[in-house]
C-alpha cells in the first residue's frame, strides 16, 4: 500500500516547516546572529515556533501513515491530516513570549494532539480488529 494521504500532507507541512526555517534565518540575517537567539525576543519566539513544529511533527506523520497502512478509513486519515495542518498553521501564530496562553496556540496544541491521537486510535483499533 502506498501512502498516497500522508504523502500529501507531509508535502504541505515540509513547505510550512521550510517557510517557518526560512523566517528565522531571515531574522538572523537581519540581527547578524549565527546562533542562539542573542538578547533577541522576536529571535527567540521564531525558533521555539520551527523548534516546537519539528519536535511535533515527525511522529504525527509517522502515526498517520501507519494509520494509512494499517487500513484506516481515508475520511479518518484525512481528518488526521487536517488537524495536523491546521493545528501547526494556528500554533505559531499563538506564541508569544509575553502571553503563555492564546488562544491560536491552545488551539494549534490540541489539534496537534488530538490528531496523534485520532491516529493512535486508528492504529489500535485496526490492531485489535476493532
Amino acid at each position: 500500500m502506498t501512502l498516497h494521504i500522508t504523502a500529501l500532507y507531509a508535502a504541505v507541512l515540509a513547505l510550512l516547516m521550510i517557510a517557518l526555517s526560512t523566517w528565522v534565518t531571515l531574522l538572523r540575517a537581519k540581527l547578524q546572529i549565527s546562533i542562539l537567539h542573542g538578547d533577541s525576543m522576536a529571535l527567540a519566539e521564531r525558533i521555539r515556533m520551527h523548534g516546537n513544529f519539528i519536535e511535533n511533527v515527525p511522529m504525527a506523520l509517522i502515526i498517520m501513515g501507519l494509520a494509512e497502512t494499517g487500513g484506516a478509513p481515508t475520511t479518518w486519515v484525512n481528518a488526521v491530516g487536517i488537524m495536523l495542518v491546521v493545528g501547526r498553521l494556528l500554533h505559531p501564530l499563538g506564541m508569544q513570549h509575553d502571553k503563555a496562553a492564546t488562544f491560536t496556540r491552545i488551539a494549534g496544541g490540541l489539534l496537534t494532539t488530538l490528531a496523534v491521537l485520532t491516529g493512535v486510535y486508528l492504529i489500535l483499533s485496526s490492531a485489535l480488529g476493532s
